[in-house]
């Protein structure tokens, strides 16, 4: 039913190759128009709330004594000088003129001076809702910089929530367009080595981008029910890349083959037909896989996973689409034009391969020791995962967020804003709701945390603690100051005696009182700790997802037992590398990161459900050609070298296309994208490299007797004939 569906779709695309190609092109731009009038929505600060800490917000928010979120001028000398105090107080009533009457400004506050005297600070209370104040932001920065430029001898920035998020904004576009600098020129040149002609190398780029359009304007779309985090063109552009060239290769090369192998006999649209039965059905499959693996994001119920995996669906989706519909509307338009113009040396290499019925000579060579010795193949093999595994025993994650982002004005002014006001350091809001029967008692139990706390060195701090009641007088505020960094381990220390000793034994005293612990610390650690308690459920949804796709698509339970299984071999090595990269400074200068000592949490779960999803693209393209070599009647053990080396070629383009892509991602300036590029470039060559030559083949070779189980017919004609010699009634595998 499938492979009828894909190839009544690919053949009505080639029959009618104007009406797709229009059809694509109008849907692309709609795409883009009705995203543009959409526009983004993104994430607000009621959308990251997670755990004790999102409860102390809301808690706080409905009571309307929620502190509203505060930007900040930072007034320093230039670098080795003084401050000159009366410079310093002039730039400081020029802010307060300037930002007085700004729409999303509620007040400018008095300047403050830092207590070693060599900074001042403007504080600046924000008004409206997130979006309002985010769309006011670029005006404000205006006046900043107007601040800066009226006095050039002072260093004069603006810090905080909203002016931070758009210089990251601002850093991440122009790494986007860095890595599509880098990408597409280094993605054509790997396909011009593939196929031996510039137009052929050109057509999955051209898919790809398309895709990726379409994808980044059905995202605005989709940010309404899903909230934008930010990042979400910069994974569309990396998902789009990596599984639209994979998809477009796979169904040209395989075009190209029925047409050569034919000797001419068949024309575009019949190698077109037979492509959409086998590349075509692939396809299919492989994109399904994908998808299902990132649906698993949604268990994790973030608000970053969730608007991600929307996006990196969306993306694969009308990658999948695309290559059954406008691909082969362009192959068949095209025609002969797609081997021109054709490359010196590199076209007739490209010419034997595509018509050659063997498998050549490099493929099987490589292949041969796993063939021949399997059980030896495959311990070396898994022991040398093992190896690059085990540095992941020691992995240390964290979610601090201002440390891992790029070094942009706003967040050099935060660092200094730190620096020189330690009360700017880790804070805690404590929040607690009485009931009407108990609200007499507020008040006193506030007081008494505030004495509890003054007691402990831990939150001793110059900065008095703040107190806040609600008008009906049932709920209340505690506002917490210590001079530590959001980082510390004293500031960790100073959130677990807050929510196990301080805050239990006064505010939550109070009976049917609901007390929270919120601030930075304490969202971070709530954010980590809820991406961890999801954890096992993530693997666990993947693990199944993968499993019930494989025995859908090939019916054998081996089959989809070894492809779980390999998926899992290739990211607990990636991890591995990960963390002995980027929790040491072995090649940190040659990276561009400095070496904090973790991993940012939500790195090793995108990495694992993404690669997953990749993994099972490869295992799918193999599994394909190992059973067509069993249809055509071959023993297991020719299907396996015909299926594997066949599709190797396919398979190590398209890892090389990933790389160049996933690589690029490594020279950002956001710790996170560079952690998750190099995992995936990793995981894709440990993939290609050891378990694509070793212990695939070694795996599959030992269980050739019961590959195809449960289908009894087949594995009663898979009982591993002789190496040459086929089976004697080809019979079709279902």
């Amino acid at each position: 039913m499938e492979q009828r569906f894909t190839v009544r779709m690919a053949m009505w695309s080639a029959r009618n190759p104007w009406r797709a190609m229009a059809g694509w092109l109008v849907f692309v731009v709609a795409c883009l128009v009705l995203g543009s009038l959409a526009g983004t929505r993104s994430a607000d600060s009621v959308d990251y709330r997670a755990g004790e800490a999102g409860r102390a917000e809301a808690i706080a928010d409905d009571a309307g004594i929620l502190d509203p979120l505060k930007e900040s001028v930072v007034i320093t000398p230039r670098s080795g000088a003084e401050l000159d105090a009366e410079a310093a107080d002039a730039a400081a009533k020029d802010v307060a003129a300037r930002m007085k009457g700004a729409p999303s400004v509620s007040e400018v506050g008095d300047p403050e001076r830092a207590p070693g005297g060599q900074a001042v600070l403007v504080p600046l209370t924000m008004k409206g809702e997130d979006a309002e104040i985010s769309d006011d932001i670029p005006a404000l920065l205006e006046r900043t910089a107007a601040v800066q430029k009226a006095h050039p001898g002072l260093e004069i920035a603006q810090t905080g929530h909203f002016s931070m998020g758009m210089g990251v904004s601002e850093s991440m576009g122009e790494d986007l367009a860095t890595a599509e600098r880098i990408t597409l020129p280094l993605t054509l040149v790997i396909l011009m080595v593939v196929f031996g002609a510039v137009v052929a190398a050109g057509v999955p780029v051209l898919i790809a981008l398309s895709a990726v359009g379409a994808a980044m304007g059905l995202s605005q779309l989709f940010s309404h029910l899903f909230p934008s985090v930010g990042a979400n063109n910069s994974l569309i552009l990396l998902m789009g890349m990596a599984v639209g060239v994979d998809y477009s290769l796979l169904f040209i090369k395989r075009v190209r083959e029925e047409r050569a192998r034919s000797g001419g006999r068949l024309d575009q649209e019949g190698a077109v037909r037979v492509a959409a039965t086998t590349a075509g059905h692939t396809v299919m499959v492989a994109g399904f896989a994908v998808m299902v693996s990132l649906a698993a994001l949604f268990v994790v119920g973030d608000v970053v996973f969730s608007s991600l995996a929307i996006s990196s669906i969306t993306v694969v989706a009308i990658v999948m689409t695309a290559s059954l519909t406008v691909l082969p509307a362009l192959l068949v338009k095209l025609g002969r034009a797609i081997d021109r113009p054709k490359l010196p040396f590199l076209g007739r290499i490209a010419d034997r391969s595509a018509g050659s019925p063997e498998t050549g000579r490099m493929w099987p060579r490589l292949l041969g020791p796993a063939m021949r010795r399997p059980a030896a193949s495959l311990v070396i093999g898994l022991l040398v995962i093992a190896g690059l595994s085990l540095p992941a025993l020691g992995m240390q994650l964290s979610s601090t967020e201002v440390s891992t982002l790029p070094k942009v004005t706003a967040v050099k002014a935060r660092d200094r804003l730190v620096e020189q006001f330690p009360s700017q350091g880790a804070s805690y809001l404590v929040a607690v709701k009485t009931d009407q029967a108990h609200r007499a008692e507020l008040p006193k139990a506030m007081d008494a945390l505030v004495d509890a706390a003054h007691g402990q060195p831990l939150l001793r701090s110059q900065e008095p603690a703040e107190t806040e009641v609600s008008a009906d007088g049932r709920t209340g505020t505690v506002l917490l100051h210590t001079p530590y960094a959001l980082d510390s381990d004293e500031a960790q220390q100073t959130l677990e005696l807050l929510r196990e000793e301080l805050v239990p034994a006064t505010v939550g005293a109070i009976d049917t009182a609901e007390t929270g612990v919120s601030g930075d610390v304490a969202r971070n650690a709530d954010v980590l700790e809820r991406q961890m308690d999801a954890l096992p459920l993530v693997i666990g949804a993947v693990l199944v997802l993968s499993l019930v796709v494989m025995l859908v698509a090939f019916r054998s339970v081996p089959i989809a037992i070894v492809s779980t299984l390999l998926s899992v071999i290739s990211a607990a090595g990636a991890l591995g590398l990960l963390v002995l990269v980027f929790q040491s400074d072995r090649v940190q200068d040659m990276l561009g990161y400095d070496a904090d000592g973790f991993i940012v949490s939500r790195v090793p779960l995108f990495l694992f459900v993404i690669l997953f999803g990749l993994s099972t693209d490869y295992n799918v393209f193999m599994v394909s050609r190992i059973k067509e070599a069993m249809q055509k009647g071959r023993s297991t053990s020719d299907a396996l070298l015909e299926g594997i080396a066949k599709s190797a070629g396919v398979v190590t383009g398209g890892a090389l296309v990933m790389v160049s892509v996933f690589a690029s991602f490594m020279f950002t300036n956001l710790l996170e994208m560079k952690q998750l590029g190099f995992g995936l470039c990793a995981a894709v060559l440990i993939d290609v490299v050891l378990v694509r030559i070793v212990i695939l083949p070694a795996m599959l070779k030992l269980l050739a007797p019961v590959l195809w189980w449960p289908d009894r017919r087949v594995a009663a004609r898979v009982a591993d004939a002789p190496v040459g010699e086929p089976v004697s009634a080809p019979q079709q595998v279902r």
